[in-house]
Parts: C-alpha cells; sequence; structure tokens
C-alpha cells in the first residue's frame, strides 16, 4: 500500500505524463536506463512503470544520498528495494567489476534494474556519453531486454543541491526495446544505447 502511495504522490509532484512508444512494459525481467538529473529520476519512473512491473523492479542508487536519515533510508530498503551503490571509490577495473558483479547477483532471474548510465547528473540539456558499466552488465546478462527511457524537465522540479520538489509538468518517455547484439564492441553499443534515450526528446 506504501507503494502506490508514494507511486501517486511521485507523479502528482512531477505533474508526470507517461508515454509508451510500444505500450506499456510486462513483467519480463528488464534493464530500465535512462538519462540523470534528479535524486527524483528514479522514483518518477519506478513510478511510472504498471504496478505489477514496479513491484519487481529495482533502482540502482547512490548510497551516499539514500542512507541520509531514517526515512531515505526506509524508503530505499522497504519501498524500493534499491540496489544502493558506493560513490568516489578508486574508480580501478576491480572496484568496476565487484559493483557488475553485485548488480547480476541482485538481480537473479527475475528482477528488472532501473540504471543511468551517465553516472552522474547532468544539467539536463544534453544526455552525457554512457559510462562502460552498462555494457559490462549486459555481458553479464545476455538476453536480457534493454528499456530506454527519456526523463525530461525532472531537473528543474528537484535542482541540484535543493531538498523539496518544486510542483512541475514532466515526461517519461518510454522507448522501444534493444539487446546488446552479439560480437557488438563496446563503443558502438554505448552510443546506440545513448542514441536511443536521445532520440525519445521528440519521439
Amino acid at each position: 500500500m506504501i507503494a502506490g502511495l508514494l507511486a501517486s504522490l511521485a507523479r502528482l509532484v512531477s505533474g508526470a505524463s507517461v508515454f509508451f512508444l510500444s505500450g506499456p512494459p510486462d513483467t519480463r525481467q528488464r534493464i530500465y536506463f535512462a538519462n540523470h538529473t534528479s535524486h527524483l529520476d528514479f522514483v518518477v519512473l519506478w513510478s511510472a512503470l504498471p504496478a505489477p512491473v514496479r513491484e519487481g523492479t529495482r533502482p540502482v542508487a547512490a548510497r551516499d544520498y539514500w542512507e541520509r536519515g531514517a526515512l531515505r533510508r526506509y524508503l530505499s530498503e522497504k519501498v524500493f528495494r534499491a540496489v544502493l551503490i558506493g560513490r568516489g571509490g578508486t574508480g580501478s577495473v576491480a572496484e568496476a567489476r565487484t559493483t557488475i558483479e553485485r548488480l547480476v547477483a541482485e538481480m537473479g532471474d527475475r528482477s528488472s534494474l532501473i540504471v543511468f548510465p551517465e553516472g552522474t547528473r547532468g544539467s539536463g540539456e544534453e544526455v552525457a556519453p554512457f559510462k562502460s558499466g552498462l555494457y559490462h552488465l549486459c555481458r553479464q546478462k545476455p538476453g536480457v531486454e534493454l528499456l530506454p527511457v527519456y526523463l525530461d524537465n525532472l531537473n528543474r522540479i528537484l535542482p541540484k543541491g535543493e531538498m523539496l520538489p518544486v510542483p512541475m509538468l514532466s515526461r517519461v518517455v518510454f522507448g522501444r526495446s534493444m539487446l546488446l547484439a552479439p560480437e557488438e564492441t563496446k563503443r558502438r553499443f554505448l552510443e546506440r544505447a545513448r542514441d536511443a534515450v536521445c532520440a525519445l526528446r521528440d519521439p
């Protein structure tokens, strides 16, 4: 019940209009990937999913933000069932590999993930080049469907550095599914995935 109320509140505050270019997704395992401009991003994307899909979808989020305070910690653990990842590490190959292995384990055979391949929040004007994590995750989960999503105007609803959202209109646009092609290079895949998100600005 809390999840349903929170999803309704998120849609109300964000004024989100939701568009599915290929119809609403079903409950099969997927990786949803989107542009990143606000701490509200995963909340609004998660809330835009049909309830049965939402139940099996886990956002990947910053540990330092979502463990700050009892309320955020409760929401991330008990409602969103978020996979919390630390920021500011060494950036080593071993550290990145450990993160990917954890995401694969958290997905298991049923859970879907919401990820933000830019790796950090942008201005909302441009989608930054994607980091390699999405590629390596797909290599470890071959055959799992990917669904690009474009989030519009959330940077103005909760600007960087602000604590309280400002009610305003936004859009959540779900694109068409894609897969990592056999033998596709990391560079080509990441460019294609980013292009799929950018194309949803004006679908």
